[in-house]
């Protein structure tokens, strides 16, 4: 018998993979929704389609009693109502009856906020932020319109884990780790919003099963962990098998890199999130996932250092 029902929009993505991987193992049927299934899971269903679609992902939907909507844009594509726009498509889809859940972030805060829980006023520091607000406002909204329809929102940090490619961990901080070098993001003594996503799919799933106690909108801010720049060399000299040469990465070069890449031009703008101890907090959340449910910050780190730096043994 199993747990239920759910189908993960956006399979290949991070937290669609994780998710799917989470709730697999947990004992539900799994569907996954892509193009094509370029990270496969033992036991989760695929199924191929275009998000652009709204009958292919009803069809891949079916009868779920859960979606998980991972799907995500390019980063330089999220404007123009562009992303209204992809999410107007997937609650369409979901319709009514069922449970849609959703991945929100720390952009739709200030900069100037400190403790972030889900009580919070939202007040966005940047254009993008003030997206990622009207896509939750269309959920609530949704929520109140659909039958049935209960959303779930999932705030977390930035994402994190092994086999995890185009997260800041492949992109900066791990990038020369085959040098035996590491870049550390973010400013000295200043904590950082980090999701594991192992864990923030296991959190999913645990909020999916207890979604009948819940009202029709929720939301949880996944603590994961607030980790300073110290904190974070400490756990990666500490998972890595040769010694690792660690300096600090100069974060004005997204600026000048964005002088002729957009993508960077964008992300560039987000540096307040690296310049700003913006901890996310929810005793509710914590009481429901129970004690111990992370997995340990060095544990979690020296999982991914693993995959970039060569073994002790390898490197002699």
């Amino acid at each position: 018998m199993t747990q239920g029902k759910v189908t993960i929009l956006g399979i290949n993505g991070h937290l669609g993979n994780a998710a799917a991987a989470a709730f697999a193992a947990a004992g539900w049927e799994v569907t996954g929704f892509g193009r094509a299934n370029r990270r496969p899971i033992p036991g989760v269903r695929f199924v191929a389609g275009d998000a652009r679609n709204v009958e292919e992902m009803r069809a891949a939907i079916g009868d779920s009693d859960v979606v998980v909507n991972a799907l995500n844009l390019p980063y330089d594509a999220w404007t123009e109502g562009r992303s209204e726009a992809q999410l107007a498509a997937v609650i369409e889809a979901v319709g009514g009856n069922r449970t849609l859940m959703f991945p929100g972030n720390i952009y739709n805060y200030s900069a100037t906020d400190r403790v972030i829980t889900p009580d919070l006023k939202q007040v966005p520091q940047t254009p993008r932020g003030a997206i990622r607000v009207r896509l939750e406002k269309m959920l609530e909204a949704a929520s109140r319109q659909h039958q049935g329809l209960k959303v779930v929102i999932v705030r977390a940090g930035d994402f994190f884990g092994p086999h995890n490619a185009g997260d800041w961990f492949d992109q900066v901080i791990l990038r020369e780790a085959g040098k035996g070098k590491a870049a550390l993001t973010g400013t000295p003594g200043i904590g950082h919003a980090w999701a594991y996503l192992p864990d923030l799919g296991r959190a999913f799933e645990v909020l999916a099963f207890q979604r009948a106690g819940f009202a029709a909108f929720e939301t949880f801010h996944f603590a994961g962990y607030f980790a300073t720049q110290e904190e974070l060399g400490a756990a990666l000299q500490a998972g890595s098998p040769v010694p690792l040469k660690l300096s600090r990465f100069p974060h004005f070069m997204l600026t000048l890199v964005g002088l002729t890449n957009p993508i960077m031009r964008d992300i560039a703008k987000m540096v307040y999130l690296w310049r700003n101890p913006m901890e996310l907090r929810d005793a509710r959340l914590d009481a429901i996932l129970g004690d111990n449910f992370a997995t340990p910050f060095d544990e979690a780190v020296a999982s991914v250092v693993a995959q970039y730096v060569p073994s002790a043994k390898a490197a002699a």
